[in-house]
């Protein structure tokens, strides 16, 4: 049995980004969730990332899903008239590097070194995630990454996850949009963007 907040395991590792399997199928953590792997040195290494996709695929390479409900009522019946499909399929969810500890300091740019092979990933708890939220020095990574979601969408993502572990969450939020007003000052658009996106 996975340990409490253990999501998945890293399967592709580089400095600013990892991918991690599920251990269970359409498992993965939501658009936007802070989760973490620690390399196992002398002084643990703890690298935080920011899910921004998740994929569910076949095991083999190339052979897509076929349809199969045609004669079921529910997608329930599906899994139940054929229960090899749990293990014919995965789910991946992919994080962009966003800071590491090292020392027990915090730091909220890219690690020194990438995850493992096989490290465990894990669900950032509340407590975590407040501290990591201290700073949205963060931010600016996520602006700039080029990946397969825009940018506004998983800085919005991002904001409305961690808004949910504080008690105060518009003040959060104030703060948030404060801080990207100065990052964004000459990109009104993308601004307006992520702000529409954020209000409660």
């Amino acid at each position: 049995m996975a340990e409490l907040g253990r999501v998945g395991e890293v399967i592709e590792a580089s400095t600013t980004e990892f991918v991690a399997q599920c251990y269970e199928l359409y498992q993965s953590p939501p658009l936007g969730s802070l989760v973490k792997t620690i390399l196992p040195l002398e002084e643990p290494l703890e690298m935080y990332g920011i899910v921004y996709n998740a994929v569910t695929s076949s095991l083999e390479p190339g052979r897509r899903p076929i349809a199969r409900g045609k004669d079921e009522t529910s997608e329930e019946e599906i899994y139940r008239s054929s229960p090899q499909l749990l293990k014919l399929l995965r789910t991946e969810f992919s994080a962009l590097m966003v800071g590491h500890r090292q020392n027990g300091k915090l730091y909220r740019y890219l690690p020194p070194k990438p995850p493992r092979i096989h490290g465990f990933v894990y669900l950032c708890s509340d407590d975590e995630v407040v501290e990591f939220g201290q700073s949205f020095s963060f931010l600016n990574i996520l602006l700039n990454a080029h990946l397969p979601v825009s940018a506004e969408e998983l800085v919005a993502a991002t904001l409305r996850q961690m808004s949910q572990v504080y008690d105060d969450r518009s003040r959060f939020m104030v703060t948030a949009g404060k801080e990207l007003a100065i990052l964004l000052g000459g990109e009104l658009n993308r601004l307006k963007a992520i702000l529409g996106r954020i209000k409660p």
